[in-house]
């Protein structure tokens, strides 16, 4: 992008995940969108005491080195946008100060919190209310453990800022909170898109904590006098885009068909459909399927479900034991491995076990199912685990729908595994298409250029996104 000789308003992603993080430019250019990484860092979880934290100051200075790298290319940065994963959030009180940082969603503080919070609320009354699918680690049940056991912060407290809501703060100084990611608290309303106090009141939660809500393409403010100067990108404006990753990459889906179901691909796998208003119904939330906000005040209705998070954790484990194998050599080794075993993914003892291959053997054995010999079998078999698992949504998903999905789009990451691709394809019976990869950063981009006025709307955003990355078809194999 920088050898160009025409000069092209520059978008930042800033776009955070459960292991990385990465700062990506975009541009508009003949109306495609060129992709540049700009900045890439780690990401982790650190055990201190009782609790997993995200590591939020180093994180927010990798950001700024991502931000002064932007500078030193010399774009003509007019706006930044970020996106983190759901549920997390931080604390500052009346004078801005972050508390503490911010627990991670994998934490064991909210073991059995649903339970206990089912006690004072009527489950189908609550699904009818938020439409949000229960999961212990939502924000919800994190903010009532955390009153449960008399944590000093709450009383302290002044605003609860969700992870990208928190970084953008730091930025700006504005204190606001994005619409998608506050959507997966299990504290909004999900026809009225804004918060339900009367959750809130039910469960003795601080209701000053929830701020005002923006929705994506809205500036939130401009970088701080301070930053401008550190980053030397000067006086840029923080645009709220789908803050959640998801609400982003579902927005770079380029299909807009409404039999068309998208499956965002990586550390979980949210698989569902985008609609213009949330289906609140008891089938719904016995299937279980969630209503998130999406980009144009959408709801993107789908099943959180565990993805590639198995998968990273053995590459971890076997990395760390000496004995690395790259995706590019296993996965052909998987492909022809014959597995007969499939584990539930989303079983609680997959969710952070000491250790991942030991888990999977151990569940294997306990209920008599032959046990993955080697990494290629343990590889096949947590795909085709999550290819039955992506069927089983799929099948409830056509339960909810007035006309069966006849397509899926693998958007992420996760859309670069062609084993999984293909034993998807052959488990839902239907024709999957894999691509956008850099989907999240794509719908980050086009938000903002939207903000912006580069972009008219979502079907032209979806026009670029078709223009601009090419896909691949999967068909079943007979």
């Amino acid at each position: 992008m920088k050898n160009n000789t025409v000069v092209k308003n520059t978008y930042l992603a800033v776009d955070f995940g459960g292991g990385s993080g990465r700062v990506m430019a975009g541009s508009l250019f003949q109306g495609k969108l060129e992709l540049e990484e700009v900045y890439r860092f780690p990401n982790r979880q650190v055990k201190l005491g009782k609790h997993l934290y995200w590591d939020f100051p180093a994180l927010f200075a990798e950001m700024m080195n991502g931000l002064k790298e932007a500078a030193r290319r010399g774009y003509a940065v007019k706006g930044i946008g970020i996106d983190t994963w759901g549920v997390d959030f931080g604390l500052i009180d009346k004078n801005g100060n972050l508390l503490g940082n911010p627990v991670c969603y994998r934490d064991s503080r909210t073991d059995g919190t649903p339970d206990k919070v089912f006690r004072q609320l009527d489950p189908r009354d609550h699904y009818r209310t938020t439409g949000i699918q229960v999961m212990s680690i939502n924000t919800l049940f994190q903010l009532y453990s955390m009153k449960e056991a008399g944590d000093p912060q709450l009383s302290v407290a002044d605003k609860l800022l969700f992870m990208p809501d928190l970084f953008s703060y730091f930025l700006t100084g504005v204190a606001d909170t994005e619409y998608s990611i506050a959507s997966t608290s299990e504290l909004l309303d999900a026809r009225g898109r804004c918060w339900s106090v009367d959750t809130a009141r039910a469960l003795g939660l601080p209701e000053h904590l929830f701020g005002r809500l923006v929705m994506p393409g809205t500036v939130r403010g401009r970088l701080t006098d301070e930053v401008a100067r550190e980053t030397g990108l000067g006086a840029v404006d923080v645009i709220a885009v789908g803050s959640h990753d998801t609400a982003s990459a579902v927005a770079a889906v380029p299909v807009t068909d409404d039999t068309v179901a998208f499956l965002s691909s990586g550390t979980w796998s949210l698989l569902g459909v985008e609609l213009d208003e949330p289906i609140l119904t008891e089938e719904a939330r016995l299937a279980p399927f969630t209503n998130e906000g999406g980009v144009g005040g959408r709801i993107c209705f789908l099943q959180n479900i565990t993805g590639l998070w198995i998968v990273q954790r053995l590459m971890a484990e076997w990395k760390q034991r000496g004995e690395e194998q790259t995706y590019d050599e296993l996965i052909p080794q998987a492909e022809s491995a014959v597995v007969t075993a499939c584990i539930p993914v989303d079983d609680a003892c997959f969710m952070n076990p000491g250790n991942m291959e030991a888990a999977i053997l151990g569940y294997c054995r306990e209920h008599g199912l032959p046990q993955p010999q080697g990494k290629a079998e343990m590889m096949k078999c947590v795909l085709q685990s999550l290819a039955l698992k992506y069927k089983d949504a799929v099948s409830r998903l056509n339960r909810l729908l007035p006309a069966p999905v006849s397509r899926l789009n693998i958007i992420g990451g996760g859309s670069q595994n062609r084993l999984l691709n293909q034993l998807t394809a052959d488990a839902l019976g239907i024709p999957v298409q894999a691509g956008p990869v850099e989907a999240t950063a794509i719908g980050n981009i086009l938000t903002q250029a939207m903000a912006k006025g580069e972009v008219a709307g979502l079907d032209e955003l979806r026009g670029i996104v078709a223009r601009s990355f090419a896909s691949q078809l999967y068909y079943p194999r007979k």
